[in-house]
């Protein structure tokens, strides 16, 4: 059968003893060794550690803090950029409806005058048409005179067998004409 071990250790001689942690007779010297342990771990610490974790620490406090300004700097750069965006498009807005209004009004006037020139012409061209149609209108109203005194002399003569008098046929027809 195995034996089991344990938390002694064999003496040569084939006793038994304590673990030497655990043996109280090295107690004052390894409390001795904890304390010279710890403050020098503490001194290494205090002295060589935490100095460089603390300006680590104070670094990207510094580094975060002017990303931040910078930040809030841009963001004023960009709030300013949007207002002179906004000023200027509405600035455009309004040249664009006065440039539109101008334009409005010179083309409104450019037809007006348009307008007015071709009514100038149409009227002209009228007033010549009416001219024209009164000279018409004249002469064959002259020419309906003629004819109607020459068929209102021949209707006589052939219904009374006589020829009437130029003047008096052409009395009666325009006797008639002015009814």
């Amino acid at each position: 059968m195995a034996e089991t071990p344990s938390a002694h250790t064999e003496v040569p001689g084939g006793g038994h003893t304590t673990f030497p942690p655990f043996n109280s007779a090295y107690f004052a010297s390894q409390l001795f060794w904890l304390a010279v342990t710890f403050v020098a771990l503490y001194l290494l610490m205090a002295r060589v550690g935490l100095p460089r974790v603390g300006a680590i620490i104070d670094a990207r406090r510094a580094r975060i803090d002017g990303d931040l300004s910078a930040a809030a700097r841009l963001k004023a750069d960009a709030e300013t950029a949007m207002e002179s965006y906004e000023k200027a498009l509405a600035d455009a807005r309004g040249r664009a409806q006065t440039i539109a209004g101008e334009t409005r009004h010179r083309l409104n006037a450019e037809a007006d005058e348009a307008r007015k020139a071709l009514e100038a012409t149409l009227n002209g061209k009228l007033a010549e048409a009416e001219r024209a149609i009164a000279d018409t209108k004249s002469r064959a109203m002259g020419n309906v005179k003629s004819i109607a005194a020459d068929a209102a002399s021949a209707i006589v003569s052939k219904l009374t067998g006589i020829a009437p008098a130029e003047h008096a046929v052409t009395e009666a027809v325009d006797a008639v004409l002015k009814r």
